[in-house]
């Protein structure tokens, strides 16, 4: 599914692998998250993803033009889970809605790991 916006001259249509891109680099730009993480369903493993995949830990669905988003993330040792989520819901909401046009209805934040930080 995409994104739509129509305005007087046409029509912009936004993928969602381009919505999830621009979230996971709001998201390790956000205090308190390590990073994005990939769950390994087979072994339950959960490990950290680099830079360059940070959409295999987001999941976008675009329904009537409006943005739901789940990350699954990991969060540094010794910070506040909920400081941390409320911070990064605040920052994606504001930031996706004014990159894309498109309201962000739901954002669910799913907690996959602890890293300690050097």
């Amino acid at each position: 599914m995409r994104g739509r916006i129509d305005n007087h001259l046409g029509k912009i249509l936004i993928d969602q692998e381009v919505i999830a891109k621009y979230a996971g680099s709001i998201a390790v730009e956000c205090f308190g998250i390590v990073g994005m993480a990939a769950i390994n369903m087979k072994d339950g493993l959960v490990k950290i993803l680099k830079r360059e995949s940070l959409t295999h830990g987001i999941n976008v669905e675009i329904r009537d033009n409006k943005l739901r988003i789940n990350f699954h993330v990991i969060v540094s040792y010794g910070v506040s889970i909920q400081a941390v989520a409320a911070n990064l819901m605040e920052n994606v909401k504001y930031r996706l809605e004014a990159f894309s046009g498109m309201k962000v209805e739901q954002i669910n934040i799913y907690v996959e790991g602890v890293r300690v930080i050097d």
